[in-house]
């Protein structure tokens, strides 16, 4: 029989037998052939089951942990707000309506549910329910806007405390002993009657969007941690992008070919594989080190995000550029134009596609970056939503980050809300990626 293998690399022709390709020896490798082929694909096949096993497991865990979180339990109970405690004098001070005792009407409001409650831990057991700070703060808030409302009756809708919302979440059960909950028998029974007089309601929980953080599991928020991402990023993408397309377009047109452009280009590429902690270091030490500057605040946090996306733009941009028919940029200079204008008029536009694309998605995985963050200050306890950009602020990350450090169950169920809307937000950067890309390509062809 002839040995193919061994003639194959050589220039004289193997000679092969008419019927070879019908030959026992030719359908075992045939065979052969087919059966690595098959296993090949099966791998495939695994390893895509494998992976969407793990990604379903994920939204499942975050699903049915963190679902329970865009609900709450509120109370409506009617305020009397009482001149004689607010503002016995009747000046309407904004200063001595703000430091008035509004524990003291809640505790009355609630008090004044259930009468025949007169022990002093009894009361303080029904005073629970609601979230102490949450309450007064909210009248406390709508007094100080509004003076006129003191003497008057007011309806108002407050959060339940944590305990109470675990309670009627069913996280907390009713059939454990009561020295082994944090909900007492009594307290069960005072939530039960109020559900039973419609006084306390499950509701979208708004709050989870709109408050900042808090020391308070049922006032805490995302608001300000979006507030502060969105800053972040519109910071990193107003230096990175025109920085990064202008030095991708410098090395890829107009930069001379030698060994330093080639020093400059590999370093490029490296940095981009650098792990972010560093980036934040340098952060750390370049501008609060040695500039000077705040720590917390959005306006340095995008920076050292800038300096964290900087080289992916560049890539995404030069992967862009040379993808562009040179004939595009040829034609224009054989028409007269010059060198700029072929590539800013010319190449530039048709690479736009790429070049955003690229941009959105670098921006999409800096929106996920904790450690840099980290690393410049901004895992401080904010608990206002930030105004501007020199104002302490932390971002979405960060706040999941700390959210997860809590032993609380109700920390558990907003860390997982937080990071499902982390993946919404993220999935709409890249969808609108793909879908500006998809958008640009047709308008050019």
């Amino acid at each position: 029989m002839t040995d193919i293998t061994s003639d194959i690399t050589s220039d004289v022709k193997p000679e092969i037998s008419p019927n070879f390709h019908k030959s026992a020896f030719a359908e075992k490798r045939l065979k052969a052939r087919y059966g690595r082929e098959m296993r090949f694909r099966w791998f495939g096949r695994a390893a895509i089951a494998m992976a969407m096993g793990a990604l379903l497991w994920l939204l499942v865990s975050l699903v049915g942990t963190g679902y329970t979180a865009f609900r709450q339990n509120f109370m409506t109970v009617d305020i009397t707000l009482e001149e004689s405690v607010l503002d016995p004098t009747g000046a309407r001070d904004a200063q001595a309506l703000r430091g008035a005792n509004y524990r003291k009407i809640m505790q009355d409001t609630l008090y004044a549910q259930f009468p025949d409650v007169t022990e002093r831990r009894a009361k303080q057991e029904l005073f629970g329910i609601v979230s102490a700070s949450g309450a007064t703060n909210q009248v406390r808030q709508m007094v100080f806007n509004d003076p006129s409302l003191v003497g008057q009756t007011i309806t108002l809708t407050v959060p339940t405390s944590d305990q109470v919302d675990q309670l009627l979440k069913g996280y907390i059960d009713r059939d454990l002993p009561e020295d082994r909950r944090k909900v007492t028998d009594q307290q069960i029974e005072w939530v039960d009657t109020l559900i039973e007089r419609g006084a306390i309601k499950s509701k979208f929980n708004l709050l989870f969007f709109t408050n900042p953080d808090s020391s308070d599991p049922e006032l805490a928020g995302i608001g300000g941690a979006v507030v502060g991402s969105v800053m972040i990023l519109g910071i990193a993408f107003i230096l990175a992008f025109p920085i990064g397309v202008g030095a991708a377009v410098y090395l890829d047109e107009f930069a001379p070919q030698n060994k330093f452009t080639d020093f400059i280009e590999i370093n490029i590429n490296n940095l981009a594989a650098v792990p972010s902690i560093v980036f934040g270091l340098l952060g750390l030490a370049v501008f609060l080190n040695f500039f000077g500057m705040p720590r917390s605040i959005p306006l340095v946090g995008g920076m050292v995000l800038a300096l964290r996306v900087f080289p992916t733009i560049i890539i995404a941009t030069r992967a862009s550029l040379r993808s562009v028919s040179p004939a595009i940029v040829d034609g224009a200079l054989s028409l007269g134009a010059s060198r700029v204008q072929a590539v800013f008029h010319q190449k530039l536009p048709q690479a736009g596609p790429g070049i955003l694309t690229g941009s959105i998605i670098g921006m999409a995985q800096a929106l996920g970056e904790t450690a840099p963050l980290l690393m410049i200050g901004m895992v401080a306890f904010v608990t206002e939503v930030p105004s501007s950009i020199t104002e302490p602020a932390t971002a979405l990350p960060v706040q999941i980050f700390l959210w997860s450090d809590k032993a609380e169950r109700a920390w558990a169920e907003r860390t997982s809300a937080a990071i499902m809307v982390l993946l919404v937000v993220l999935i709409c950067m890249n969808g609108f990626a793909i879908w500006l890309r998809g958008k640009l390509e047709k308008r050019r062809s």
